[in-house]
């Protein structure tokens, strides 16, 4: 099959479950600053969201653009290790001229993948799935998430673990946006460069709306 025997088909599915990852990293981090703004505010959105099964139909379609490009991940660096032992897709280990970040985007990948997994049991599993269904999952009301947050980032230890993830997840997206954008045609000499610089600012600023929530309670401004 094209899309998956080819180099250009594996780029291209890659590239585009990547902008999903994207698009659902950008909707969060909006809604998540909220509830360093205005609790009641969050609790609000978190309600609607919760509650609201056209979004959650709307979050899972980009939720399922994210586990596709993951899982794709995983089955092309399998490919690849039965192909040319343990090197990483389509980067040859020590390539002169290739950035770190491109050589350890798997790396990066699983990282932000194992703390995906914590971030889903404690703002998915025990917050909205509790309020879809109706089960106690915590000891935390569903539809007072301020509250939780505020209890979950008291902890000094996870908001350290958070923000060490979301320093892999920068770089992961760093290179991953532009290197997707890039592998869809836009490989312009000219405008490439100029795509590359909004990349990383879209990113960074999608990061810096994330990690501004441990930071804010790790110095003790939510107290």
């Amino acid at each position: 099959m094209w899309l998956i025997d080819s180099s250009i088909g594996r780029k291209f599915i890659m590239s585009i479950s990547g902008i999903f990852l994207v698009l659902f990293l950008l909707f969060h981090s909006c809604m998540n600053i909220v509830v360093i703004i205005s609790p009641s505010g969050y609790n609000a959105i978190c309600g609607f969201l919760g509650a609201n099964w056209y979004a959650v139909a709307g979050t899972s379609l980009l939720a399922a653009g994210f586990v596709i490009h993951i899982l794709y991940a995983l089955y092309l660096t399998y490919q690849n290790m039965r192909a040319r032992g343990s090197e990483q897709y389509a980067v040859k280990k020590n390539q002169n001229g290739v950035e770190w970040t491109s050589q350890n985007m798997f790396v990066l990948g699983l990282i932000v993948f194992g703390f995906l997994a914590l971030h889903l049991y404690n703002f998915w599993f025990r917050m909205q799935f509790a309020e879809l269904t109706g089960l106690h999952t915590g000891m935390f009301d569903a539809a007072d998430g301020a509250s939780y947050v505020k209890a979950l980032f008291s902890s000094w230890i996870y908001c350290v673990i958070y923000i060490v993830w979301l320093s892999a997840l920068w770089l992961h997206l760093t290179h991953g946006v532009w290197s997707a954008l890039q592998s869809l045609g836009l490989n312009n000499k000219i405008w490439l460069p100029r795509v590359k610089v909004v990349a990383n600012i879209v990113s960074t600023i999608v990061i810096l709306m994330f990690m501004s929530i441990p930071v804010y309670y790790l110095l003790g401004f939510g107290a």
